[in-house]
């Protein structure tokens, strides 16, 4: 993969924190948002890598490409295999059809970000 497609990520990476540092400064809407996020991917009946897991489904269905980012790393970070990334853009695949194929796409590139493509 090329420097241009990764210099593309860490763009995204880049802008997501820069709108987070501001947002959190400026918007108590935001902090809100934050403060739910935290709530809802942490560990309850479900664990944290396998609400990832669906998040980042989501993502490619909805073709959110700083979602799918986040939602890989996050799921690594969680302890989540290369197996269970792709299965998880699997069910994207099938539950968004034809246009989350070329969606998925992008989170082959992440995957390949993050050295975790065999």
């Amino acid at each position: 993969m090329g420097n241009k497609e990764f210099e593309k990520i860490e763009e995204i990476i880049k802008e997501r924190k820069d709108a987070h540092d501001f947002f959190l400064k400026n918007s108590k809407v935001y902090k809100s948002f934050v403060d739910l996020e935290q709530k809802t991917f942490s560990d309850g009946d479900l664990k944290k890598k396998y609400k990832e897991l669906i998040a980042l489904g989501i993502s490619i269905i909805i073709n959110c490409e700083s979602c799918m980012e986040w939602h890989i790393n996050e799921a690594l970070k969680s302890g989540a295999t290369l197996k269970e990334i792709i299965e998880a853009i699997e069910v994207g695949i099938e539950m968004g059809g034809g246009p989350a194929t070329v969606a998925s796409r992008f989170a082959l590139k992440v995957l390949k970000y993050y050295n975790i493509t065999k």
